[in-house]
C-alpha cells in the first residue's frame, strides 16, 4: 500500500464531486459543514466537469446535450459567436450575476466543455483540470 487513501477511480470521483456540489450547495445549513464558499463551488465544478469529461456515459449527457444544442442555437441566432467568446461571456455571468452557489456550480460545469472545445489557452487550462482530476482518481 502506496497511499493511505486507495484509488477511487474517475467515475467514483465523478460521482463524488456530483454529490458534493449538491449538498454542499444547499442554502440552508443542517449538517456539521459549512455550505461550500463560492471559489469551493466554482474548483470543485471544474473539476468534476473534467472527470464527468473522462467517466464518460451517463456523467457526459447533460454537457453533451448544452454543447450540441446550446452551442448550436448560438451560431444559428449570431453566426460568428465562438467558443471562446461564449466562454468569456458565461465568466462574465459568473464574475457579475448574483448567482446561488448551486446556479455557479452548474454553470462552472458547462464553462468546462466549453474551455475543453475552444483550443489556445482556454484548451490548455481545461487539460490541466482533467489531468488533475485523473491523477486523484487512479
Amino acid at each position: 500500500m502506496n497511499s493511505l487513501i486507495p484509488p477511487i477511480g474517475i467515475v467514483s470521483l465523478a460521482f463524488v464531486l456530483t454529490v458534493v456540489l449538491i449538498v454542499g450547495t444547499k442554502e440552508t445549513k443542517q449538517g456539521k459543514a459549512k455550505p461550500l464558499g463560492w471559489w469551493w463551488v466554482l474548483i470543485l465544478s471544474m473539476i468534476a466537469g473534467s472527470s464527468y469529461t473522462a467517466a464518460g456515459w451517463p456523467f457526459d449527457l447533460i454537457p453533451r446535450l448544452v454543447m450540441g444544442d446550446l452551442v448550436g442555437a448560438i451560431a444559428a441566432i449570431k453566426p460568428g459567436v465562438s467558443l471562446p467568446g461564449l466562454a468569456l461571456a458565461l465568466m462574465a455571468v459568473l464574475a457579475w450575476v448574483g448567482l446561488t452557489r448551486r446556479q455557479v456550480a452548474v454553470i462552472g460545469i458547462v464553462l468546462f466543455y466549453l474551455l475543453a472545445g475552444s483550443g489556445g489557452g482556454f484548451g490548455i487550462l481545461a487539460e490541466k483540470i482533467r489531468a488533475i482530476a485523473e491523477h486523484f482518481a487512479s
